[in-house]
């Protein structure tokens, strides 16, 4: 929460350092501290970045409603990009498909869920179980924020200016039906078709109640270094990742502005050299077949959970990180009704990987990771991995070591 109260101080104070305070606050929770879905650990205090440690699930809507609040305030899209990497990922991830349950703390690599002591820096023993309210009653008070809140700020306004009127600001991406007034009093529909973040092509369909001109901003996430925008399948231009692109035109109903974000695989540096692999704001994990144990019974679906692994997770991707798309394959399905659904995940990631046998357990969770490159021999024998998105695994490594044949 404390995240965005510098700036927003800084519209009371009138200076502009602690409007901008956030962004060193940021810039030292990912240093060190940082997870890869755009987290921090805290389990219960800052905990270092080793991919074991847990963030709250209460850390994760406040996280979202705090990036929601600065991208607002601040107009910058990086914090867009932010909140869609917390929402797309960690979010769902902590949840179970129908929401019955939850964890307390989620871990980047979750290898086993249990009723267990844990290298927490002051969580208890409970604190990562799937259920009703494991450890403490918070995050089933507070679960309920994040999708809501998160689709209440896909869209936002600009503000006028001596130069141009109030515009619309598309800030992030999902389907949506968003409807306002514009200029004086005119309706308008703005319809977001699109299977984003699983798909790259996004359909913002204009209805205004009659022809009338506005600027409409649209987000270009970073890692869209080769978006397309399109009015009318017409082509504009100067179109820059990492920036909101303005469209300033009379808007006739029936407009179609066509973007399109192609998302490329990418290898991300994390901790101990390690790698994370992600395609456009998905990251992606090795999910790891669970055995679910019922711990407490309780009346209708409300139970609590452990999750005690049934297959191998210590593996390291046999990848060079520098053309990793000669190394992964994309697999798309359609979407099913539950999109972060274990079973049948809407994309998957190809990749093979080898087993790396001194990679084991330690205090209940994946002990410390091999620092990469992990040299192996050229006869080791691979294995074909299926990554699924991060919020579709309950059980999981994200953050690989990466190994590489001796010479």
């Amino acid at each position: 929460m404390a995240l965005k109260m510098p700036t927003l101080w800084g519209f009371f104070s009138g200076d502009s350092t602690d409007r901008r305070a956030a962004y060193a606050q940021i810039e030292a929770l990912d240093h060190y501290h940082g997870q890869p879905t755009g987290l921090y650990s805290a389990d219960e205090h800052f905990a270092g970045r080793d991919p074991s440690q847990g963030v709250e699930l209460c850390t994760v809507v406040e996280a979202q409603f705090s990036y929601e609040q600065l991208l607002a305030l601040l107009g910058d899209a990086a914090l867009g990009d932010r909140l869609e990497t917390i929402t797309f990922n960690a979010l769902p991830a902590t949840l179970t498909t129908d929401m019955w349950a939850h964890q307390y703390d989620q871990q980047p690599n979750q290898v086993l869920v249990s009723d267990v002591k844990r290298n927490w820096s002051s969580n208890g023993d409970q604190s990562d179980l799937f259920g009703l309210e494991p450890h403490f009653g918070c995050c089933t008070a507070n679960l309920h924020q994040g999708w809501p809140k998160f689709a209440a700020h896909l869209w936002m306004a600009s503000p006028a200016t001596v130069d141009e009127p109030v515009g619309v600001v598309a800030a992030a991406y999902g389907p949506s039906t968003m409807r306002t007034s514009i200029g004086k009093g005119v309706p308008l529909i703005i319809r977001q078709e699109t299977e984003y973040p699983f798909r790259e092509i996004v359909r913002l369909v204009v209805e205004p109640g009659r022809a009338v001109s506005f600027p409409l901003r649209v987000r270009i996430p970073a890692w869209a270094t080769a978006a397309d925008v399109r009015v009318n399948d017409v082509v504009q231009s100067g179109v820059q990742a990492g920036q909101f692109y303005r469209i300033t035109r009379r808007w006739e109903p029936g407009d179609v502005v066509t973007l399109r974000f192609p998302m490329a695989v990418r290898a991300e540096p994390d901790y101990q050299r390690s790698t994370v692999l992600a395609r456009g704001p998905l990251l992606f994990s090795l999910p790891v077949e669970a055995d679910w144990r019922t711990l407490v019974d309780r009346p209708g679906p409300a139970d609590d959970y452990g999750l005690y692994p049934k297959s191998p997770w210590n593996y390291a991707l046999l990848i060079d990180t520098s053309r990793v798309e000669q190394f992964v394959s994309v697999v798309e399905q359609p979407l099913g009704p539950a999109v972060f659904d274990s079973q049948s995940p809407p994309v998957t990631l190809q990749v093979d990987g080898v087993l790396v046998p001194t990679w084991t357990l330690v205090d209940h969770s994946a002990g410390p990771l091999p620092i990469s490159p992990v040299v192996i021999s050229s006869d080791t024998e691979s294995t074909a991995l299926r990554l699924v998105p991060y919020g579709s695994a309950k059980l999981r490594v994200t953050v690989f070591p990466v190994a590489w044949p001796e010479n």
